[in-house]
């Protein structure tokens, strides 16, 4: 086995295939975010509102999103869309036939439900007191979700979107189940050429490991930034 394993990471296509995978991993996962996390501020807002007419369908989007396994979401998009009746003739086809498109959907879908409750909790938790001296000032509603509550809820929602950020990392491995050659898919493509599963998805595990440092490591130093005024002194 260690004869093995020299042979297989003494080979720059290696290091190649894995590297390649991460690049597609990083960029499934910050697209998503970046999608999912724009849709998500507009749609927290939607659920913090008493109208039921508004509120109501954002509950039920984000309760079957959390409530229901994100492979299962992946597989319904890829394959489901392909099943309905005269996609194929359509621009949509062009967009569908790659797998890369509806694995995003998906992600950005599940991410947007999810950061969508964080963003809502935060909302919820701002001082009374801050909402009643905005209203003193005369502020509009606009103007005081946009100066006063947005910035102060995504203050409070940094540690647990951390949180969601990791989870997306790590949700992301699914991706290979669709032909998506992510960081996973490296490793099972070092099984398939060497053998070898554990050097292959050992070493993708670890790759994972420190892109998940890397990231707790850039949110520390945001919420040294952002919520230092709440450190003891």
């Amino acid at each position: 086995m260690f004869e093995s394993t020299i042979d297989i990471f003494t080979n720059p296509d290696t290091y190649e295939l894995y590297w390649d995978g991460a690049v597609v991993t990083v960029q499934m996962v910050f697209l998503s975010l970046l999608i999912g996390g724009a849709l998500a501020v507009p749609l927290a807002i939607m659920r913090t509102s008493k109208n039921k007419l508004i509120n109501y369908p954002v509950w039920v989007f984000t309760y079957i999103f959390r409530g229901t396994p994100l492979l299962v979401q992946l597989y319904l998009i890829y394959y489901g869309v392909a099943l309905i009746e005269g996609i194929q003739q359509t621009f949509w086809w062009a967009i569908f036939k790659e797998a890369f498109y509806p694995c995003l959907i998906a992600f950005v879908l599940n991410t947007a439900a999810y950061t969508t409750e964080i963003f809502r909790g935060a909302i919820e938790a701002t001082p009374r007191g801050e909402i009643e001296a905005a209203k003193a000032y005369g502020m509009s509603w606009g103007k005081r979700m946009k100066r006063i509550i947005l910035p102060s809820a995504f203050r409070r929602a940094i540690p647990a979107y951390s949180n969601e950020v990791v989870f997306m990392l790590h949700a992301s491995a699914i991706a290979s189940t669709v032909t998506i050659a992510d960081l996973l898919n490296a490793g099972r493509m070092i099984y398939a050429r060497y053998y070898a599963p554990f050097d292959g998805f050992i070493f993708a595990a670890l790759v994972y490991l420190c892109l998940t440092f890397g990231i707790l490591a850039v949110f520390k130093q945001i919420e040294k930034r952002m919520l230092g005024h709440l450190q003891p002194r």
